[in-house]
């Protein structure tokens, strides 16, 4: 299992785990071990790559996780994360007072069915925040207060700390933050 920076030759694989991962293309029973809402095109995907924040895990050539990380000025095409990018001076985190400078956008994380609960997510998120760290002291990231296994993994797995509630497309939102010093390994 090696997990690293994206390039360019993984963007198809990402958009296949990406559909087969995505809120829209599952069914309710589906939905409970865990989604991805946010979809990404080609075009997105290549420009991620291009600013060095898509980050995959590969297993004998496969791609079986990735995980995005940018700046609000990346992820601002999205309506949902203007919202997001609003709140933030209202937010405080670890004593800090949250901006645009000193905070970055994670996620989402999408790892294969086939490979959740093997070390995947701690393996994948050490290598992306050990090269966010370089730019950036935190976090932050939201979760769908029904994506129980997203909600689990990184409150219990990975110990972010729930610093805001929103509410966005009739969907109840928790924003999370996490000190980038703190290694998960």
């Amino acid at each position: 299992m090696d997990s690293r920076l994206a390039t360019t030759h993984d963007i198809h694989q990402v958009l296949a785990l990406q559909k087969q991962n995505l809120f829209a293309n599952l069914s309710e029973a589906e939905r409970e071990d865990g989604y991805v809402t946010t979809p990404f095109t080609y075009a997105q995907i290549r420009e991620i790559i291009g600013l060095k924040g898509l980050f995959v895990t590969e297993m004998e050539g496969e791609i079986i996780a990735y995980a995005f990380a940018g700046s609000w000025k990346y992820f601002s095409q999205w309506k949902m994360f203007k919202v997001m990018i609003a709140s933030l001076p209202k937010l405080i985190f670890d004593g800090k007072r949250i901006n645009t400078q000193n905070t970055f956008q994670y996620g989402p994380i999408c790892i294969d069915k086939n490979h959740r609960g093997n070390g995947v997510l701690q393996s994948l998120f050490e290598k992306m925040r050990l090269e966010m760290l370089k730019k950036y002291p935190i976090s932050i990231t939201f979760i769908n207060k029904e994506n129980k296994r997203s909600l689990f993994a990184h409150t219990q797995k990975l110990n972010w700390d729930i610093i805001d509630e929103f509410e966005f497309n009739d969907n109840t939102y928790l924003t999370l933050g996490f000190d980038m010093k703190n290694s998960v390994l």
